[in-house]
């Protein structure tokens, strides 16, 4: 069980307007698909970019092993 931390687009497709939810999910499960736990969203639309993560459930799992793709680690240090 390899877990990651990775985003999850919810914004809408054809009218290029970007979402994404901060998620926990295996690295075998689709993008979009199912996750464990949401812990934080990103939004690049506003100026500045407007991201929000919750610090203590991001080292919990941190801790538990899984890893955070290299888009949530720069995230994570902003």
């Amino acid at each position: 069980m390899a877990l990651k931390i990775r985003l999850r687009r919810i914004g809408k497709r054809p009218k290029k307007r970007p979402f994404f939810r901060i998620t926990v999910a295996e690295s075998s499960w689709a993008r979009d698909g199912k996750f464990i736990e949401e812990i934080g969203f990103y939004d690049p639309t506003k100026n500045p970019p407007l991201i929000k993560l919750n610090k203590e459930r991001y080292q919990y799992w941190i801790k538990k092993g899984a890893k955070p793709t290299e888009t949530v680690a720069n995230l994570a240090k902003k």
